[in-house]
């Protein structure tokens, strides 16, 4: 993806590669696009890159749910021990 080429070299040399770097990155970025510029870019992409999107917001929105219950029941066992 053309973006993603760009904010690889902006950034290149200057970060560590780490998830919060990326993390930094990414809400920056998002802080400056507005609905219709992200409906823009997602418009723009091709096939795969679209169906890597959804894939990777799948996957990801599962993670953090499985992470909330898991963190849930965790909690429930720790009240009666």
């Amino acid at each position: 993806m053309k973006l993603i080429d760009e904010i690889f070299e902006m950034y290149r040399g200057k970060i560590r590669g780490t998830q919060e770097d990326f993390d930094i990155i990414a809400f920056t970025i998002l802080e400056q696009l507005d609905r219709k510029q992200l409906l823009s870019m997602v418009k723009d992409m091709s096939d795969d890159e679209l169906a890597y999107f959804i894939r990777s917001y799948i996957v990801e929105s599962l993670e953090g749910k499985m992470n909330q219950v898991t963190n849930v029941k965790q909690e429930g066992y720790s009240t009666y021990h």
